[in-house]
């Protein structure tokens, strides 16, 4: 049986146990010394090049910090020559920016070191250069050198239009044009442009184009002297002064001196340099008041000191000295380059940082070296062991010679003077053997992987219809990596999410109702497409044969199936389903059901609670109604806010108007005539991260004034009237959740586990009983498809500040309408709208307690199905009362000193003693099919990883929805601000230790970089990450990205690691990962462009990975087995017939086959194998995503597996050499008994075999073109032999080959009979094992290499015949081939594939066809 640990984990799970933790220690110590070796050698050779090449020679010295910061000058007058930089003693840096590799100077030298540091360009080089000396080479002069030179120039030349592609790009962005302010003597001149090479003289200064900007017509910004004017954004230079529109991205990092917002303020989005969707505030100083025309800006004069250029994008230091006194700047003034300009008519603003050294740009991981493919490592061992093997047949046959000279060559007279050289003798077989280090290898690499490329570009299953977007492979170098990733590091918005924000629920008087107006509009579109695609893409093939019916046109997570209206609805109001609980029943009633109450009821309690509730969600906001086309729209800071706003207006209640002073509100009603009334603003206290909340101060119509605060649940709650009480029922609602997350926990560890921890789809019991030919059906055991449970969460993630609230799985909304419709009044029936409504009449709803306790379980329920979640409360302030406290504000927003804290003093003054409104909701929506694309890398031993820039309350929420949190998760949030980090980080490494399901490490990015400053907290926090499943990073940089990214390369160097994103801010963390993927939909053209993949939807990352991740990397490992086997096995015989030649190095088979060998004869065969060859079916590695583990776990191209090969090479070629001997010169006549007649019998036996066995014995997908390169190889060959008959001319010569073929041996019968008799020996020897391994397979015998079996027995099963369970991803993969060949197999895992797309629980393992499936597969 399975050592389970204490937390249901199997050994070796993360966290190693006592017992097996030595033992794995010492079996690792090797690799960890030769690690710590390599990294120290590295980081020396990296000082010595620093020191010596860069500052020494290239005088590349880093700069020194500057001594009193830039000093960037605020005067027109003085802007005729640039502004000096005082580190450098030069101008300051240009604003262009590079993000490609080279440059005209670097690419060729870059480019011969890269591609001659490779190990098998430089054996080839080494072996090439003295083959090209006359007299040494049998093979010929120019053989190796050229074609290498050849592939060498391909290689460069395509990795030249790569970065060409990238220089391109890199031109269109810094030629976008701003505006500037320029004097009137440069705007009357329009420099040329520079000429059309002029790219190649850099040193040749270029003028830059400037066109005069008109400016709007009646605008009182003219000047004289001074005149706004276009260049484009490579011309900018510091000191500058920009004016920026709306929507108008910012070309370089400013300092903001005037806005059109109220009181100078400008709103930005951030969203390429955080992640953060959230528009952010902008201020001005009030100094700079007059600058919003010209003659203001020339007038003023001013001195900006600020900081060195650095990548810290969340603190910013400077000052400005002006009209005498000299103030503080901080980020609250500046606009970095990646912001856009939003919902301001324009912004001015002088620039401080250009080009590099912009914080967006010093965040990028700036030209990143050239990535390389994984397998090329295990390659490389390969051709080391090889080389091996080539020079010990040198050396072997050299000894020959010498030998064969002393006992022949000195007593045969005819050949007394003709002694060849031992120096000869070794460099001639150096050179005739070096082709069992194949070139021809590296050459069709390069084909298939050119294929493989176009089949991942021409899928159409990863096309999405929405934005016409295919899936682009741009690096086609490294296709296997996909198939052997173990990390994906994750963005959030943009890449999981789709950026927009949905009022989803809400809870009034402790009653949850459903909001889904806005998925009511389209739900019949989307049926209906989803039907006719489901209708095309689900129909199964026609034919009754195991081989065809095939069902790969699988639409992934469509929202409607055909067969969905035969399942039962879970609630009447069913459209809407939780992605992080898909299984969670929604409340009976939605906000349609609140809006009928309202109006058959519009005097009750009940209604007025609702009423006032959509009051409040229309009036406490920033937002900022707009006619565009002749419909409302809203203008919002923050997308919750207009997620609200938008809500409230779908409830009767839109904001028509709003200004600083005053808000109109216009309430419909279906019965009576709609009313618009309109509120006084009076204050507006900002929400900040430290209050957690915003409140708005009104003038309802009637003269009262009305305080309405919305914000996080830990900021409400100790501010409520009864804030005891709402203490006491949180505290209760805890406890509940805390026991239910225990039970879950406990619930979740009894379940078995596959070899990494995860769920299995499939376990397998083997029986060896009476009968041992076949599976005992009665033993076989297949578990259903990770049926999920109801999340639970942990006690620290949310619920207040210090400790966060834990989530919980109680029904309370739909509970009470259940209770009250089954009791209902025995004096008469109640009508059809009393029974609906029946539940909002009694008197819960009136008490405080029983609201207090289902409001926070709504709470709790909203946020573990990862919903945004806010409370809302307000209360009525007396006029004296409100004087008095104005009095007090007016003090803070006016004081020059402190006033931001003042200014939440003031707040927390009056916001006290507040009554609960309700709670709402909001949804962060997914991209579809991101949960269940988590979901399936999970279980494919895929830890997901999310680095986002937003908050870590937004970040938790969406890591529920999207399941990177599961059920009974262990969260452990590190947080800088509670002190003792090394504390944290060491108890949660205990905990670890203790056991867990799954666990959770959040960060922030202040955290992180607190990490960074402590040697020793950054050895104990990336010793601990490793061994979680799952890191939230938050409020993380780029450049704090791509250190995690970098972090889990060095300290896991044998995981592949993934990092996929949407944005400029996802660049660094892409181009530091082994495998860069962008989604190049609605938002990631940037990411997109520079990726190695770009992808629509992150659900296409599943099919990218487990289908052509699996495939590329099966396909490229085989092809480089078959390549390495094949050349062993042809030039063996050659190496075996020099002890009859004299060791003179003569070949068997004569050069013009020779030549053509690997171009015509064993092109196809391995072409096709690397091209198109699928060793199992889409459908079935989608349905089992645990298969995707045989690349992680290196299964395909490994030592072992090479030894293997070449042992069944070795043994071919020893039978080919040995029986056509025997037959052909010991006890056979032939009628041709010459050296061409010979070599072309074992020549004709090589390439036969060679193709049967690479096309029809190890080719699995065996699809025409296959059978048709067969068949063109095998006629070719004949046709060969044909054309040789009858080129060659009749002279002396070993290789008689004129009419040969025609006329002699090709006639002779002793020539075919042991033609055929040697391929069926071959063919016999290779079935009788191919049959053992199967039967050893079957019975769980099979092991390779052998002395792995006791290693392998501590990680999977026992197959001692005990029956212990054995998972899925341990089955062989013959198992799995055959599996699919039974159509009942194939359409059990198709319906499983579909269960999983639409939600629902998996089939696998119900039913009654279970039963006969397990029959089925025990028959094996």
């Amino acid at each position: 049986m399975r050592v389970m640990s204490p937390m249901g984990q199997p050994p070796g799970h993360d966290i190693e146990t006592e017992s097996a933790g030595p033992r794995r220690a010492w079996r690792k110590w090797p690799r960890r010394k030769y690690r710590a070796w390599r990294t120290t050698t590295y980081d020396l050779a990296t000082r010595w090049y620093r020191a010596y090449f860069l500052e020494a020679i290239l005088r590349q010295k880093p700069l020194k910090p500057s001594k009193d910061g830039r000093h960037v000058p605020l005067r027109l007058d003085h802007r005729g020559q640039p502004l000096i930089d005082s580190r450098r003693g030069h101008p300051y840096i240009s604003n262009a920016i590079r993000t490609s590799r080279y440059t005209v100077y670097d690419f060729v030298p870059k480019q011969l070191i890269f591609q001659f540091t490779r190990l098998s360009n430089a054996y080839f080089l080494a072996i090439g250069i003295p083959q090209t000396i006359p007299g040494l080479s049998t093979t010929g002069n120019y053989t190796t050198i050229i074609p290498l030179l050849f592939f060498v120039l391909l290689t460069i030349l395509k990795e030249g239009y790569d970065d060409y592609k990238r220089h391109r790009l890199d031109k269109l962005e810094n030629a976008n044009v701003t505006t500037v302010l320029r004097s009137a003597a440069a705007l009357g001149t329009t420099a040329p442009r520079p000429a059309k090479w002029a790219w190649l003289w850099p040193w040749r200064s270029r003028k830059s184009q400037i066109r005069t900007y008109n400016a709007e017509p009646g605008s009182n910004d003219e000047h004289g002297e001074y005149g706004w004017a276009q260049i484009e954004w490579r011309d900018v230079e510091v000191g500058d002064i920009v004016r920026l529109c709306r929507d108008e991205a910012v070309p370089a990092d400013i300092v903001l001196l005037h806005a059109t917002g109220e009181n100078g303020i400008a709103y930005i989005d951030t969203m390429d340099l955080d992640g953060e969707t959230n528009l952010k505030s902008r201020e001005s100083l009030p100094d700079f008041k007059d600058c919003d025309t010209i003659t203001g800006l020339t007038s003023t004069v001013a001195e900006f000191v600020v900081e060195d250029p650095n990548p810290d994008l969340y603190h910013f230091d400077g000052r400005v000295a002006i009209n005498g006194k000299t103030l503080p700047l901080t980020s609250n003034e500046i606009i970095y380059r990646g912001s856009n300009i939003r919902n301001t008519n324009f912004a001015i603003g002088i620039v401080i940082n250009t080009g590099e050294e912009c914080k967006i740009r010093m965040n990028a991981n700036q030209h990143p070296d050239a990535k390389k493919p994984a397998l090329e490592a295990m390659a490389n061992k390969i051709v080391l062991t090889l080389v091996f093997y080539v020079i010990v047949l040198t050396a072997g046959c050299s000894a020959g010679y010498v030998m064969w000279r002393w006992a022949t060559e000195r007593n045969a007279w005819y050949i007394a003077n003709a002694t060849v050289g031992l120096k000869e003798i070794i460099i001639g077989y150096a050179i005739q053997y070096n082709n069992i280090v194949p070139l021809s290898l590296y050459v069709t690499l390069e084909l298939t992987r050119i294929g493989q490329m176009l089949l991942l570009n021409g899928d159409i299953e990863m096309y999405d219809e929405v934005t016409d977007t295919p899936a682009r492979c741009n690096t086609n170098t490294i296709l296997e990596n996909l198939g052997q990733v173990s990390y994906v590091f994750s963005d959030k918005t943009g890449t999981l999410t789709d950026n927009i924000m949905k009022f989803r629920k809400m809870s009034i008087a402790g009653t949850s109702w459903l909001h889904e107006t806005d998925l009511a509009e389209d739900q019949d579109i989307k049926i209906q497409n989803v039907q006719s695609t489901a209708t095309r893409t689900l129909t199964p093939s026609k034919s009754e044969g195991a081989s065809s019916a095939i069902y790969e046109d699988i639409e992934l997570f469509s929202l409607v199936s055909p067969t969905t209206a035969v399942f039962p609805p879970r609630r009447r109001s069913s459209q809407w389903r939780s992605s992080g609980r898909p299984n969670n029943v929604q409340p009976d009633v939605t906000t349609s059901d609140l809006l009928e109450y309202i109006r058959l009821r519009p005097t009750s309690y009940f209604a007025t609670r609702a009423k006032d509730y959509i009051l409040c969600l229309a009036l406490c906001h920033t937002c900022l109604p707009e006619i565009k086309d002749g419909r409302l729209e809203y203008q919002s800071s923050s997308p919750d806010e207009l997620a609200l706003v938008q809500a409230a207006r779908e409830l009767g209640y839109s904001v028509t108007h709003r200004s600083s002073q005053s808000v109109a509100i216009h309430v419909s009603a279906e019965d009576a005539v709609d009313t618009i009334n309109t509120y006084q603003i009076l204050d507006v206290i900002e929400f900040s991260s430290k209050r957690k909340r915003m409140s708005i101060i009104v003038r309802y119509p009637d003269g009262r004034i009305c305080l309405i605060c919305k914000g996080a649940d830990s900021a409400i709650m100790p501010r409520l009237k009864l804030a005891g009480l709402a203490k006491e029922k949180a505290t209760e609602v805890r406890k509940s959740a805390d026991l239910e997350r225990e039970m879950a926990r406990r619930s979740e560890q009894l379940e078995v586990r596959n070899s990494f921890g995860g769920r299995p789809s499939f376990t397998l019991r083997r029986s060896f009983a009476a009968n041992r030919d076949s599976l005992d059906p009665n033993q076989l055991a297949i578990r259903p498809v990770l049926e999920r449970s109801r999340s639970v969460e942990p006690s620290r993630s949310r619920f207040s500040e210090d400790k966060a609230r834990p989530s919980l799985n109680i029904r309370t909304a739909s509970l009470d309408v259940v209770k009250t419709l089954s009791h209902p009044s025995p004096n008469r029936a109640p009508s059809p709208a009393q029974t609906k409504f029946s539940f909002l009449e009694g008197s819960s709803i009136m008490d405080e307690a029983t609201v207090f306790n289902r409001c926070f379980r709504h709470l709790d329920e909203f946020a573990t199905e990862g919903l945004r979640t806010l409370l809302v409360a307000r209360k009525f302030v007396p006029e004296a009362e409100y004087t008095a406290w104005k009095k007090i504000y007016h003090h803070a927003t006016t004081s020059l000193i402190d006033r931001q804290d003042k200014i939440e003093e003031a707040g927390e003054q009056i916001e006290q003693t507040l009554d609960l409104v309700g709670a709402t909701a909001i949804e962060d929506k997914l991209q579809v099919g991101v949960p269940e694309t988590i979901d399936k890398l999970r279980r494919a031993n895929i830890k997901i990883w999310m680095l986002t820039g937003d908050k870590r309350e937004t970040a938790i929420n969406i890591a529920h929805s999207a399941r990177i949190c599961r059920p009974g998760s262990d969260i452990f949030i590190l947080d800088s601000a509670k002190g003792d980090l090394e504390g944290q980080i060491r108890d949660a490494t205990e905990d670890l230790r203790s056991g867990t399901v799954h666990s959770v490490v959040v960060i922030d990015g202040q955290t992180l970089a607190s990490v960074e400053k402590s040697p020793v907290l950054v050895d104990l926090f990336y010793t601990l990450i490793p061994t979680v499943d799952s890191v939230i990073c938050c409020r993380a940089s780029p450049a704090q990205k791509s250190i995690i990214v970098k972090a889990i390369r060095q300290r896991v160097p044998e995981a592949l690691t993934l990092a996929i994103g949407d944005g400029a801010n996802d660049l660094a963390m892409i181009s530091a990962s082994h495998v860069g993927v962008g989604i190049s939909g609605k938002e990631g053209l940037q990411a997109a462009r520079v990726a190695d993949y770009a992808i629509a939807q992150f659900r296409f990352l599943q099919r990218l990975l487990l289908v052509h991740g699996r495939w590329n990397y099966v396909r490229t490992g085989k092809f480089i087995l078959a390549t390495f086997w094949k050349e062993m096995f042809i030039y063996l015989p050659t190496a075996m017939y020099q002890r009859y030649n004299g060791y003179t190095g003569t070949s068997l088979y004569e050069s013009y086959s020779l030549t053509v060998l690997n171009i015509l004869f064993t092109s196809l065969c391995v072409l096709n194998m690397g091209i198109w060859e699928q060793d199992l079916r889409a459908e079935t590695l989608l349905a089992v995503p645990e298969l995707y583990v045989h690349g992680q776990r290196n299964r395909e191209l490994n030592f072992p597996r090479f030894i293997r090969w070449i042992t069944a090479a070795v043994i071919d070629g020893t039978l080919v050499w040995v029986l056509i001997w025997l037959g052909y010169n010991v006890f056979g006549q032939p009628r041709d008994n010459g050296l061409f007649a010979f070599g072309d019998l074992a020549f004709s036996i090589a390439i036969l075999w060679t193709n049967w066995k690479l096309f029809i014995v190890e080719t699995h997908y065996k699809m025409a073109i296959v059978i048709g390169s067969f068949g063109i190889t095998v006629a070719g060959w004949w046709a060969w032999q044909a054309f040789l008959s009858g080129i060659y001319t009749l002279q002396p010569s070993p290789y008689a080959g004129r009419g040969g073929f025609v006329n002699t041996f090709g006639r002779d019968a002793l020539w075919w009979s042991l033609l055929f008799g040697v391929l069926l020996v071959l063919i016999s020897v290779d079935i009788a094992f191919k049959f053992a391994k199967r039967n050893l397979v079957v019975y769980g015998l099979w092991r390779w290499p052998p002395w792995r079996r006791a290693a392998s027995k501590d990680a999977d099963d026992d197959d001692d015949g005990g029956g212990g369970p054995e998972n899925c991803e341990n089955w062989d993969r013959q198992i799995w081939q055959e599996l699919e060949q039974d159509p009942a197999i194939r359409e059990h895992l198709r319906q499983t594939l579909l269960d999983e797309q639409q939600g629902r629980p998996g089939t696998v393992g119900d039913g009654g066809d279970d039963a006969d499936l397990e029959r089925r597969i025990g028959g094996i």
